[in-house]
């Protein structure tokens, strides 16, 4: 799964070297249109709707990892 994640990150915003305990804002340097958008690839390949209140909980890659098994999207 985190490939995966790598992947939509690198092909939204064209950074690399995501980890799990990579910061979407501190470390990728990330604005709210970039997290907008990162989260619309998620909708759009999950086929699935993430509530704007959930989208700001999800600060890092391993909090996107925990939601996505969470709600058994794998």
């Amino acid at each position: 799964m985190l490939k995966l994640i790598q992947d939509i990150i690198f092909d939204v915003t064209g950074k690399k070297g995501v980890t799990p305990d990579t910061d979407f804002v501190k470390d990728l340097e990330l604005n709210s249109f970039d997290i907008v958008n990162i989260v619309a690839a998620f909708e759009a390949h999950y086929k699935t709707k993430i509530p704007a209140r959930d989208i700001w909980n999800l600060r890092h890659v391993r909090d996107v990892i925990a939601y996505i098994k969470e709600r058994g999207l794998e």
